[in-house]
């Protein structure tokens, strides 16, 4: 039994009843059911600190992927994107946005309006994970100004206020933010420190992919400390790396800073996924300007020839020659993960697609065409990042292990990122068991303790008596992630049993297909 803490490992049989560990130790008794461990590991379920399955689970309620890999919670509402709450008028500009990232979300009905009442449905429906959810920034800035960028005015941030501490009192354990995103990216300092103010009323955390992860990442660090110090509130640093060629080896100055931030009182943590690749929406790819007033807007801006050259002019050597994926990860770097429009697109690169379309001779204006041609709807994969970078931050005290995905099934198609399948698993064979980079209980820690205390998830995380039986069983000796970028929907190795909440979800690495998952509040 390897318990969460970071203890060593000890020889115990675990008894459970009522969905709770109710006894630890030498058990004689018989239960209605044995499940016999020998030879294996034991640990709570992994916790899943950065996680956008709010996007998907209504589409896949059993949460194959992340079932299957050893995930029992997924904390979700990530990057400022959460489907709550909503407001009528601008929801249009919501589920066009939304749908850039998954393709599941246009037939959920969207009937609710507050994050309880998307809760509520999603429970009604029976899910096979522990779901904890935070509330985006970026949404309930949308709420209020649509895809406005001009600055919140005093009446807009009441409402801003009030829609979050909504959020709040139905259960969210925190407000997110994704200041790369519009809208949320058109939000100064000063309104992310005062909106962030409600979090402290409520012991709530902030979560942020943070304004910039490539030449500015120092910055974007310090303001995002800022707005934890001023309000006296944790902090959690997003998928944690230094994104493009030239900025590998700042995750040692960030980590740095992190380290003398916590000298000072503030609770900041990262995590990391074990990757060195990214996923996110196609539209990334472009200065968020071009994204005022919504999706729509943008591509009537990509039909205008002048336009077109200014995106041209900002990207090459504009505000984002410095920061932008395009930069970082050139043309045969970025693959396209999903394109409900055109799914032959999926899994090939950019530069394998504009040559035989024959449009690589402006590689921009084929671009631009290809968004328009898809109606901006597609997600990609980028690599922009250094294995040593990612080694450096997963072998920090600091971090914890994430997937940054939603859930997914084989038959859901495209080409997702890897990690979707693969992160925990990958964690325990490449960098436990292959490079030892980190011992077994240290890497379970940042799977489960960790994560479920920054959180805040109150009897999970830890084995002991009174915790509820989220719980893993593997073969050391065996897990394997064997999910590629040329072939994503592949399950694990070496994950023969899970429970949730006391109910076997997972036998002899097999799905049984039950539902025991939970809607957790903070």
């Amino acid at each position: 039994m390897v318990d969460g803490t970071g203890n060593p490992w000890l020889r115990k049989d675990i008894g459970i009843a009522g969905g709770k560990i109710t006894a630890l130790g030498h058990i004689t008794e018989n239960g209605a059911e044995t499940i016999e461990a020998s030879g294996m590991i034991v640990c709570p379920g992994f916790i899943d600190l950065h996680n956008h399955s709010d996007f998907s689970i209504l589409a896949y309620p059993g949460a194959e992927s992340h079932i299957m890999q050893g995930v029992t919670t997924a904390v979700v509402g990530n990057c400022g994107s959460s489907l709550a709450p909503l407001n009528p008028s601008n929801l249009a500009l919501l589920k066009r946005y939304l749908s850039s990232f998954s393709r599941a979300s246009s037939d959920y009905g969207w009937e609710w309006r507050t994050l309880a009442e998307f809760y509520h449905k999603v429970e009604g429906q029976g899910i096979c994970i522990n779901l904890a959810p935070l509330v985006g920034q970026g949404t309930v800035r949308l709420a209020v100004k649509g895809f406005d960028s001009t600055e919140t005015s005093r009446e807009e941030m009441n409402q801003m206020k009030k829609l979050l501490a909504q959020s709040l009192d139905d259960g969210a354990f925190g407000m997110s933010s994704g200041l790369i995103y519009p809208p949320g990216s058109y939000s100064s300092t000063e309104e992310l420190v005062e909106l962030a103010s409600v979090l402290r009323e409520y012991s709530a955390i902030y979560t942020t992919h943070m304004r910039n992860e490539r030449d500015r990442l120092i910055e974007a660090l310090e303001e995002a400390i800022t707005i934890a110090e001023v309000n006296d509130i944790p902090v959690e640093i997003s998928h944690h790396k230094a994104a493009g060629r030239s900025n590998w080896g700042k995750v040692n100055a960030t980590l740095r800073l992190m380290e003398q931030a916590r000298q000072r009182g503030v609770e900041v943590n990262c995590d990391v996924y074990p990757y060195t690749a990214g996923s996110t929406s196609i539209t990334a790819l472009l200065p968020t300007w071009t994204l005022e007033g919504g999706i729509e807007r943008m591509l009537d801006r990509l039909k205008d020839r002048q336009i077109r050259q200014s995106i041209k002019r900002e990207i090459i050597a504009g505000p984002m020659a410095g920061s932008g994926v395009m930069r970082d990860a050139k043309w045969d770097g970025i693959l396209i993960a999903g394109c409900p429009s055109r799914k032959e697109y999926e899994g090939r690169s950019l530069e394998d697609i504009l040559k035989k379309t024959g449009k690589f001779q402006d590689p921009y204006e084929g671009l631009f065409d290809l968004l328009l041609g898809i109606e901006g709807n597609a997600t990609m994969i980028s690599f922009t990042m250094d294995e040593d970078d990612v080694r450096t931050v997963i072998s920090s005290p600091l971090s914890s292990f994430a997937s940054d995905s939603a859930v997914t099934a084989p038959s859901a198609g495209g080409n997702p990122h890897p990690r979707g399948y693969g992160t925990f698993p990958r964690v325990l064979a490449k960098y436990v068991r292959e490079e030892k980079l980190l011992t077994l209980e240290q890497a379970v820690a940042k799977m489960t303790s960790l994560p479920a205390g920054k959180i805040g998830l109150k009897s999970r995380g830890i084995l002991r008596e009174g915790s509820w039986a989220d719980v893993v069983v593997f073969d050391p000796t065996v897990v394997r992630d064997k999910a590629t970028y040329d072939d994503p929907h592949q399950y694990p190795e070496g994950i023969n049993y899970v429970m949730v909440n006391g109910q076997v979800v997972v036998d002899r690495g097999r799905l049984t297909g039950v539902r025991p998952g939970k809607i957790l509040t903070r």
